[in-house]
């Protein structure tokens, strides 16, 4: 019996997504003081706030918040998988709102809301669809909300790096 690969998930294409589905993301992530720290030093945020603990401590919120840069670029990345891992390429995030601070420590879980898509007027090899991800934490509460428009690959047109691969692999590695 000749055995085949079974290529793993690679996300969704154009053809794929409905108006009105809501997508959950499976992974959550935990932040922690590190990642707040590097994140806005990475950043040159230069906002005490964020990395001067006894600084914080005489806040309103009396602890470190998580840069709020930092809190989008995950929320995001929990979404690719999911919405635009087959993008050719992102037109822009809208109407971003932080309603509940992140700290450090809490776990982070998003989901994704499809607004709309529609075929592209000048490629044939995209569509384009509008989102509304949200982010929330451990305590169920709102941290973040962003829309994002997006140009995504059709079926067919996305760039095939799995495939060649790891066919020259594996009959490599029969040898």
């Amino acid at each position: 019996m000749e055995q085949q690969i079974q290529i793993g998930w690679q996300g969704r294409f154009y053809e794929d997504f409905e108006v009105g589905d809501k997508i959950a993301h499976v992974l959550g992530r935990t932040i922690s003081q590190t990642d707040n720290s590097w994140f806005t030093q990475l950043t040159q945020n230069t906002n005490p706030i964020h990395f001067d603990h006894h600084y914080a401590k005489q806040t309103e919120f009396q602890k470190a918040i998580v840069n709020s840069a930092f809190t989008i670029a995950l929320v995001t990345g929990q979404s690719v998988s999911d919405i635009s891992q087959n993008v050719m390429a992102n037109l822009g995030w809208d109407e971003v709102r932080l309603p509940h601070p992140v700290f450090e420590g809490d776990t982070i879980y998003s989901y994704t809301e499809i607004l709309s898509k529609r075929e592209s007027a000048k490629r044939n090899n995209v569509g384009i669809i509008e989102v509304k991800t949200t982010g929330y934490n451990q305590d169920g509460q709102i941290v973040i909300h962003f829309k994002r428009t997006m140009m995504i690959y059709k079926k067919g047109y996305a760039p095939n790096i799995m495939k060649p691969l790891i066919d020259q692999v594996i009959s490599q590695d029969g040898k």
